[in-house]
């Protein structure tokens, strides 16, 4: 994997862990102001929107390490 669709990957991952954790919260009814507080479908989304950044995070990370010999 080249060190620009790794950065991509990184990129991407942080994004997506950020973004599910406010939906998270959100769903959770712990940050006020939205149409998504305290409705548990974004719970569900924010949930899996972060794993999915997680995933992100580490492929560009193990992609990235070189093997030692």
């Amino acid at each position: 994997m080249s060190r620009a669709a790794r950065i991509a990957f990184l990129v991407l991952g942080l994004i997506a862990l950020v973004t599910g954790g406010i939906w998270t919260g959100q769903g959770l009814n712990l940050i006020p102001g939205s149409f998504m507080t305290g409705d548990r479908t974004w719970l569900a989304i924010g949930l899996a929107v972060a794993v999915v950044g997680i995933v992100l995070i580490v492929v560009a990370l193990r992609r990235g390490r070189r093997p030692t010999r």
